[in-house]
């Protein structure tokens, strides 16, 4: 009876851990896939565990703090989560408007806002200096239906709550800094390809 305990244990281990380290190579399968893909162009990472943009330049890599929702990753309309999977730029609003511009329906209000650095969840969330609509690009998981990154309005854009970026603290957008996000918005194109993505979550 001990023996059969004992291989009832070490089975349930055995498939725990493979199911794990099956996890991470799909997740990391998806990245390194991505990488590999626009090695000759240039992309954006944003690593959700460590609430991280890495945008990739042919000549520099530069890295940001950024904001995903504190609601975690999902797609689904409604979720007020971060969706996850390859987007694209679609558009880029607000060029040469100040920092702090204050956007409604991505029109500028003519306000312009200081940011806050003390670490403070107003109730509003702010969109602020500059927008990158992001687009999915995989159907049935953030493209099409209700799944759709676009319709949902997911943006990388600057947040007045500059106190809370390095932590979860959106309701589905990437929030950022609004010097880095005005930084991000001068280097990048339209139509740069986009991979949000999670190594502790997996939905690969």
């Amino acid at each position: 009876m001990k023996i059969n305990k004992f291989f009832f244990l070490y089975f349930l281990l055995f498939v725990g851990c493979a199911t794990t380290v099956s996890e991470k190579n799909i997740t990391n399968d998806v990245v390194n896939n991505f990488i590999k893909a626009n090695a000759k162009s240039n992309y954006i990472l944003i690593n959700i565990d460590e609430q991280k943009l890495i945008y990739k330049s042919k000549f520099r890599t530069y890295t940001y703090p950024i904001s995903s929702s504190v609601n975690g990753l999902g797609n689904k309309k409604n979720s007020y989560k971060t969706p996850f999977g390859e987007h694209i730029v679609s558009e880029k609003i607000g060029e040469n408007l100040p920092l702090g511009a204050v956007f409604k329906g991505r029109k500028w209000t003519e306000e312009v806002i200081k940011p806050i650095k003390e670490e403070i969840d107003i109730p509003e969330d702010v969109i602020t200096s500059r927008i990158l609509w992001l687009d999915g690009l995989e159907d049935g998981v953030n493209k099409g239906g209700d799944v759709d990154s676009k319709e949902r309005f997911i943006y990388i854009h600057g947040t007045a709550e500059e106190g809370l970026i390095g932590k979860p603290a959106s309701i589905g957008c990437i929030r950022m800094k609004n010097k880095d996000v005005i930084k991000l918005f001068n280097r990048v194109k339209e139509n740069t390809k986009v991979l949000i993505y999670s190594k502790k979550t997996q939905y690969f």
